[in-house]
């Protein structure tokens, strides 16, 4: 019983991502990285601190981010 306890729990865990990550998971810049957030074509990021300095991305946002450039990529290949 303990067992499938935990699988749920680690199932829904969310797990976060730091700048650096995002930016080496997503190959952008920085600069990029904020155009992007404040065009609203990525995903916001959290705030772990009250005063907003240390912030962290949802892995499973930044992750259907990537999915969708690569599904808009192909579309744009087919469409050529």
């Amino acid at each position: 019983m303990a067992d499938i306890i935990h699988e749920a729990i680690e199932r829904n865990q969310q797990r976060l991502l730091r700048r650096p990550d995002v930016l080496r998971r997503c190959g952008i810049s920085n600069t990029t990285l904020h155009r992007l957030i404040h065009a609203g074509t990525f995903p916001r990021p959290i705030r772990l601190t009250a005063n907003g300095r240390a912030v962290a991305w949802l892995e499973s946002e930044v992750d259907t981010w990537i999915q969708q450039r690569i599904e808009a990529s192909r579309t744009m290949e087919l469409d050529n």
